[in-house]
């Protein structure tokens, strides 16, 4: 405490800026001077970093300079923070100096990880309420995620290495200012910043910051999820299914994480405040929406789960992003589980897709509905019996329908083109009841098609690596053929 109390004085930088350094490094008077943050240089990143606030998870990246990577050689670490400077910083203590010092400067951003060399201690600047430091720091990171909660947090931290030694390897990138944060280019495929990994904690996702009180329903609401479950084993809480991808799953997980600290809107409530309010199952409800070329065509997918629970992860999620990729506009359903309230929460879902059409910047003509196990039966019906047998406004039916493993049988007459898949070896939904389903739409007049692999069991999602694969391009090229030209 003593040592603390001495550093919490001779840091003018977090104090009330009475003392602090000149130039010549003598001891000064010095006032605070207030106004925009002195703006950094751009920056070369060399690793991902998390800081954990108790059960908050702030991401943050560390800068490719010779102080950082000293720091990055300390991690992880455990600590106690202390308030530096109210509405500015929050620091803590190193146990050493860093030996391999860069350039002290007064400079910081929004977010700036400061090293001062006389404590040792980083400084967590969480808001830019001065123009520039007030003694000299060397900037050795940024935090990505938004660190204005340091303001009230007075407890531990830990700060590790997000992907460990391989992190200090990388190739690295630049760090580009967006709307909701940074994100690090050059350093990965595609420009995206890669975050999560198969050893990632599948609740380190869910209470990310940058997805708000949503992210609990990236993952399946109604299923027990143990706190060391990763995202590599998230197939083990998806009962009936086969062929779960690790890759996918960290796939999709990033996306969305890179589409939300973009300042893109990737979740969208179907129920008002006092819908839920009346009814607290339908908190549960939502799209998540993977955006393809504006003013292109829209498909809802939904995945299955037996009515008891929501598979998106697998069923649903992977299908809306190839299909983004392909141009299209693609929201994956999260609905109530239950036959009944599946089929309401879909046509609601499409009732607020063509009620919002110009925000979301999507055409309503020819949509498709697209579903695996139970989803692909809310598809169907959804198909056969139109929204407003479900108690929403009778808006025109899908273009197409694509239906994957599912026994259903009924033929009502109004079916829209049908396309489906099954494996001979799937011992819930037979192949033989959806090859008879498929004939009698044909025998009304209605196109359909379907396809049977041999072996495949249940839930094979998009069949990567089977002798399904490539079952998703033919039914993305069965909706386009029945278009309206």
């Amino acid at each position: 405490m003593v040592k603390k109390i001495l550093i919490f004085f001779s840091m003018g930088l977090f104090t009330l800026g009475m003392a602090g350094c000149s130039s010549s490094g003598h001891a000064g008077s010095v006032s605070v001077q207030t106004g925009p943050a002195e703006e950094l240089p751009e920056q070369e990143v060399m690793c991902a970093i998390r800081i954990r606030l108790g059960d908050t998870v702030l991401d943050g990246v560390l800068y490719d300079n010779s102080t950082a990577q000293g720091f990055a050689e300390m991690l992880p670490i455990t600590t106690e923070t202390w308030h530096a400077a109210p509405g500015f910083a929050r620091a803590f203590d190193l146990t050493e100096q860093i030996e391999q010092k860069g350039t002290p400067g007064y400079g910081y951003e929004p977010g700036s990880l400061a090293y001062w060399d006389e404590g040792p201690s980083i400084a967590m600047i969480y808001e830019a309420s001065r123009r520039e430091t007030v003694v000299p720091v060397v900037p050795i990171g940024k935090m990505t995620s938004d660190a204005s909660m340091l303001e009230e947090y007075e407890d531990i931290i830990t700060i590790e290495l997000v992907e460990d030694e391989e992190s200090l390897s990388g190739t690295g990138g630049t760090l580009t200012e967006n709307s909701g944060g940074m994100t690090e280019n050059g350093g990965v495929a595609g420009g995206n910043e890669t975050v999560f990994t198969a050893d990632t904690k599948v609740w380190d996702v869910i209470h990310d910051p940058v997805f708000g009180d949503y992210g609990r329903l990236i993952f399946p609401a109604d299923r027990s999820i143990s706190d060391s479950l990763t995202l590599g084993d998230v197939g083990n809480i998806l009962t009936w299914y086969s062929y779960v991808s690790p890759d996918r799953t960290v796939e999709i997980a990033n996306y969305l994480r890179e589409q939300a600290a973009s300042g893109e809107q990737i979740f969208y409530d179907i129920y008002t405040e006092e819908e839920k309010a009346a009814d607290p199952a339908k908190e549960d409800t939502g799209l998540f929406f993977f955006r393809g070329t504006p003013g292109e065509k829209f498909a809802v997918t939904n995945a299955g789960g037996g009515f008891a629970y929501v598979a998106a992860m697998h069923d649903s999620f992977p299908h809306a992003l190839e299909l983004s990729k392909k141009g299209y506009n693609a929201f994956a359903l999260i609905y109530r589980p239950g036959a009944q309230t599946a089929c309401e929460d879909l046509a609601r879902a499409i009732a607020f897709i063509h009620e919002n059409a110009e925000e979301l910047g999507v055409d309503v003509s020819d949509y498709s509905l697209w579903g695996g196990s139970a989803g692909a039966r809310m598809a169907a019906w959804i198909g056969s019996y139109g929204t407003a047998a479900f108690g929403e406004v009778d808006y025109p039916k899908p273009g197409a329908v694509i239906m994957q493993y599912t026994g259903l049988s009924e033929v009502t007459g109004a079916e829209p083109p049908t396309y489906a898949c099954v494996g001979t070896s799937d011992g819930i939904a037979y192949y033989g009841i959806m090859e008879e389903r498929i004939s009698r739409i044909q025998a009304q007049g209605t196109n359909a098609e379907i396809e049977v692999f041999e072996g495949l069991p249940h839930g094979f999602g998009l069949g990567e690596g089977t002798v399904a694969e490539g079952w998703f391009d033919n039914a993305v090229q069965f909706w386009e053929d029945n278009m309206e030209k």
